[in-house]
């Protein structure tokens, strides 16, 4: 039976523990950069005054691990992550995040399935999966508004403890190159306005004419980025895995399983999820899972106290909690993705 709908967030643990305590320095690296964004008379810099003020979702962005990723990201320099965290604030602003880059607007470049959220890694990891088949050698701003957009669907579907997100890309049928250009983007905002986002990058069935075009592309990667690259993983009827050695070597015990069959789609990936994508259903049910989260998140968030450098991890477990206890029948029983558990 075809299944054409996102998978809803695990409520299960997936063993990852709450934010641990900084060291001495790092933790005032974090208090400048938290002081300085909480400062009664604080404003964007070089923003017109009338809009320089942080609004709710800015806010609401500006959590206690997205400042610690880009002081991750900036080895724990308080004054570039500052200034780090300003440009990317105005560019969300510019690129339409909170506004212009809605359901709505990006729509029309999802009706061929080129790109969807469905399921989640071994660590809890929404997956992005990406057709480059489906995606024209010419297109460029629209086909990067909607990956963006799913990017921050991806972000909303994150479970606690879980602050990446991965990317499945299937050349599959695919033996032309994608726009250099729009990959060069891709890269530069991912690069730039979401360090630490990306946690595994899956290309599955790439041609070798395209190896050109790949080795063309890793200059322009940071080392990080680079490192979660991996290509033509192992995909058995175990799941899925980084390399055959690893395939080889896993068994119920291990923690080798990148994805668990019920977590991939059949086509190209092996998996025992029979998606077909179909628009409409699929883009109804996923703009709702993913406002409703949200909207979940934006309440216990404000009762925390709505401010700047709440953490995540607070929010998603008031949310996961009071989600499993509404999920919970008079005979105790949970719903976990869909089905009751006895």
């Amino acid at each position: 039976m075809s299944v054409h709908l996102p998978l809803p967030v695990p409520t299960r643990s997936h063993e990852i523990a709450p934010p641990s305590a900084l060291s001495e320095k790092n933790q005032a690296s974090y208090d400048c950069v938290l002081e300085h964004f909480t400062a009664v008379d604080y404003t964007l810099p070089n923003v017109d005054q009338e809009k320089a003020a942080l609004t709710v979702d800015e806010k609401f962005w500006l959590s206690y691990e997205c400042l610690l990723r880009f002081l991750r990201a900036t080895n724990w320099n308080a004054d570039t992550t500052i200034k780090r965290l300003e440009d990317t604030l105005k560019w969300r602003r510019e690129f339409g995040i909170y506004d212009k880059i809605t359901p709505e607007c990006v729509e029309p470049e999802a009706t061929t399935g080129k790109a969807f959220l469905f399921g989640y890694d071994t660590r809890g990891r929404p997956a992005i999966y990406v057709s480059p088949s489906k995606v024209g050698a010419d297109e460029s701003l629209r086909t990067m508004q909607l990956m963006v957009w799913m990017a921050e669907r991806a972000f909303d579907l994150m479970g606690p403890g879980v602050e990446t997100l991965a990317l499945l890309v299937d050349y599959a049928d695919s033996t032309k190159n994608p726009s250099f250009g729009l990959c060069r983007t891709t890269l530069d905002i991912i690069q730039t306005h979401y360090p630490e986002r990306l946690g595994l990058a899956l290309v599955a069935h790439l041609p070798w004419l395209l190896n050109a075009f790949i080795a063309l592309l890793m200059p322009f990667m940071d080392p990080y980025t680079r490192q979660k690259l991996v290509f033509n993983p192992v995909i058995n009827e175990n799941g899925l895995f980084r390399t055959t050695a690893d395939a080889e070597a896993w068994d119920a015990d291990s923690i080798s399983r990148v994805f668990e069959p019920d977590q991939l789609i059949q086509e190209g990936w092996n998996g025992s999820q029979q998606f077909t994508y179909s628009h409409c259903p699929y883009w109804e049910a996923l703009v709702k899972l993913c406002e409703e989260r949200r909207s979940s998140m934006f309440v216990v968030w404000h009762r925390m106290g709505g401010k700047v450098g709440i953490k995540e991890w607070d929010v998603k477990v008031a949310v996961r909690d009071e989600t499993v206890d509404a999920h919970v029948d008079v005979d105790g029983a949970l719903t976990e993705n869909g089905q009751l558990q006895s």
